[in-house]
């Protein structure tokens, strides 16, 4: 009995320390006052004032376009390179390809961002591409470390696969890239969705690999929100973060209504 009121009682604890700030964020994108620690009576103008506030808008439409990119480009080099680690035999550059896939799991997201940010600057002096830093190369360093997350889910799947159907597919006539498609991909498809929302998820929440890839023009919602915060928080800040966090409880909620009639 002792145990039980432990455990709850830490449960508790912890559950309080994670999202008591996120309830007090919530509850002050509501506050008539400027002051987000003063509460100055229940309003919503500060929801439309994120609306008519061009800045934030136009960065998140931006971030929203770069996730969706760079997301697709993981799903595919991610879905690639997993499939030769795991269904073509041994090779030269196998031993290469494993380490520069897993790599950027357990690299810094600073040493990602510099040397993503040194290798397009040779690039533009060699090649003349990419003339200049924009939407571009921020999707491009993303898809870079956003694949590697796409290969560990996609991996993970294929482990599972039963061999014998694409056996089976081979003993019938079909080539290899026949296989792929019609056996393999729609089997390994909840798995390439699971990686795509992931990758859109981590480039949408990324703020330091971006600060240094991006130029004029280009500034996703992290670094406006980084930007505003940094001379202290506004209530506009408070009522984005209130609503991101509802669309991701509504896709959370729609998500489990969606697996529980399946």
């Amino acid at each position: 009995m002792r145990r039980s009121w432990f455990l709850w009682l830490t449960a508790g604890l912890g559950f309080l320390f994670l999202y008591a700030p996120i309830a007090s964020l919530v509850v002050f994108s509501f506050n008539e006052s400027k002051l987000v620690t003063v509460w100055g009576g229940f309003s919503t103008k500060w929801y439309g004032e994120l609306l008519r506030d061009e800045q934030i808008l136009g960065a998140a439409w931006i971030s929203l376009k770069i996730a969706a990119l760079s997301a697709t480009g993981a799903v595919v080099f991610g879905t690639l390179a997993a499939y030769v680690l795991l269904r073509v035999g041994a090779f030269w550059g196998r031993p290469v390809l494993r380490g520069m896939t897993t790599a950027p799991l357990v690299m810094p997201e600073v040493i990602t961002g510099l040397s993503l940010l040194l290798l397009f600057v040779s690039m533009e002096r060699a090649l003349g591409w990419p003339a200049g830093r924009g939407m571009m190369t921020i999707v491009i360093a993303h898809t870079t470390f956003a694949l590697a997350y796409v290969a560990v889910v996609v991996q993970s799947r294929l482990v599972d696969m039963d061999d014998s159907l694409e056996e089976a597919a081979q003993d019938l006539g079909a080539g290899p890239v026949r296989v792929f498609f019609d056996i393999t991909l729609p089997v390994i498809a909840p798995a390439l969705v699971a990686g795509w929302l992931l990758a859109f998820t981590l480039s949408l929440d990324d703020l330091v690999v971006a600060s240094f890839t991006s130029g004029p023009g280009a500034s996703t919602l992290p670094m406006v929100i980084f930007s505003k915060v940094r001379l202290g928080v506004s209530p506009e800040v408070n009522a984005l973060a209130t609503l991101i966090l509802a669309v991701v409880a509504l896709g959370i909620l729609l998500a489990g209504l969606v697996l529980r009639r399946r």
